[in-house]
């Protein structure tokens, strides 16, 4: 069985797809990669060189694959960063296309839009197609906590707000919501959290807060990309949470270590597998 994985790419360093198929593979997984757009490097740089690839391009891929006849093989979508939101239209597409012909296969969105301090970095037709046509398709979607208030209008500073938020997440469609990172006001100082539901338990998550520096990118495809695949060995949003949690933090650490601006995901490679580190979720 395969993931489908439809995000950018970068020649450069690690975002997007450069972030997220080498770990599914790690895992185990096949992954059939569809790039969205075709960079440099990532734009945290505040320049890169490149373009965002043509939608049609996305859906003759997607179309090619279907003409294999091997689409019943996949297990998952996989979206990250849309370059417009005539991408999202063609994600909707793919889905349809692989639950057509693999009805147990999940969708899972990483609503790419911004975040705390940067704010959007997307275009501004993205987050209503995120909000309004994506989001209701998807059975698993990961927002840091900026695209968590944007999908839901919500200040989530407070635990409560938070769990008001992603209650409204799952009204919407998605059986499974992930908040990749995650600052409650008044929280343990030098920590992250990630938050986890099923849309009956929430559990969170504490790792150590690491001085990263400005400009890192591609953390949130690691996580989500990771999370993904834990979730369909596991089937169990808590065991699910601990294994991304452990491993996410095993590849910050190797970087933080190194002193490098691009995530050491080669590098920390066995932490993806077996990490080092292990971190219990409360039910909260």
């Amino acid at each position: 069985m395969a993931i489908l994985s439809i995000q950018s790419h970068v020649v450069y360093g690690y975002a997007g797809n450069t972030a997220a198929v080498f770990p599914l593979q790690r895992l185990g997984r096949e992954v059939w990669a569809v790039n969205t757009v075709e960079f440099s490097n990532h734009t945290g740089y505040g320049a890169w060189r490149g373009k965002v690839l043509d939608v049609s391009l996305a859906e003759e891929l997607v179309a090619g694959i279907e003409d294999r006849g091997v689409l019943g093989n996949c297990e998952a979508v996989l979206s990250g960063y849309m370059g417009d939101a005539g991408v999202g239209h063609a994600v909707i597409g793919a889905v349809q296309k692989v639950k057509a012909v693999s009805p147990k296969a999940i969708y899972c969105c990483d609503p790419v839009m911004g975040d705390v301090g940067r704010g959007f970095y997307v275009h501004a037709d993205i987050p209503n197609m995120f909000k309004n046509e994506v989001i209701p398709r998807a059975d698993i979607t990961t927002p840091n906590q900026f695209e968590l208030e944007a999908l839901t209008g919500q200040d989530t500073s407070s635990l409560v707000n938070a769990r008001k938020a992603i209650d409204q997440i799952h009204a919407a469609g998605p059986k499974v919501v992930l908040v990749t990172s995650y600052r409650e006001k008044g929280g343990i100082e030098n920590h992250i959290e990630m938050l986890a539901s099923d849309g009956s338990s929430i559990y969170r998550v504490r790792t150590p807060e690491l001085p990263m520096g400005a400009g890192m990118a591609g953390s949130g495809d690691v996580t989500t990309a990771l999370f993904l695949s834990r979730y369909l060995e596991t089937g169990n949003v808590r065991d699910t949470l601990e294994l991304t949690a452990a491993s996410i933090f095993g590849v910050m650490d190797t970087t933080y270590k190194a002193k490098s601006r691009e995530l050491q995901i080669i590098k920390a490679q066995t932490e993806l597998v077996k990490p080092s580190n292990t971190f219990k979720a409360e039910k909260l």
